[in-house]
């Protein structure tokens, strides 16, 4: 994040409800809630200014976008690991970004 002449790091850290690919055009959309409220961002994969992304666990889903996740609220929202869930682990989960 830039303030002015200075630059530091950001942290989001939420659940990916959905991947757009298309080569350099490719992004990602992470949700998470803070304070009550749902807060969503839409990352650019190949973008200069994020530093690394983070993949901090993976869940067994049966969707390709997650946008349902939205009217959820509380347990409701969770998902069941890849671990526990016995099957392959797929790409969507939970993540960590530094922008």
């Amino acid at each position: 994040m830039r303030e002015g002449d200075k630059e530091r790091i950001q942290i989001f850290e939420g659940i990916v409800i959905g991947m757009h690919r298309g080569g350099t055009r490719a992004s990602f959309t992470v949700r998470k809630v803070s304070f009550g409220q749902g807060v969503e961002r839409i990352f650019p994969l190949h973008s200069p200014t994020i530093q690394k992304v983070e993949v901090m666990r993976s869940a067994k889903v049966r969707r390709a976008k997650l946008y349902y996740l939205r009217d959820l609220k509380g347990k409701a929202a969770r998902m069941k690991d890849a671990a526990d869930a016995g099957g392959r682990s797929s790409e969507t989960g939970s993540l960590k970004s530094e922008v």
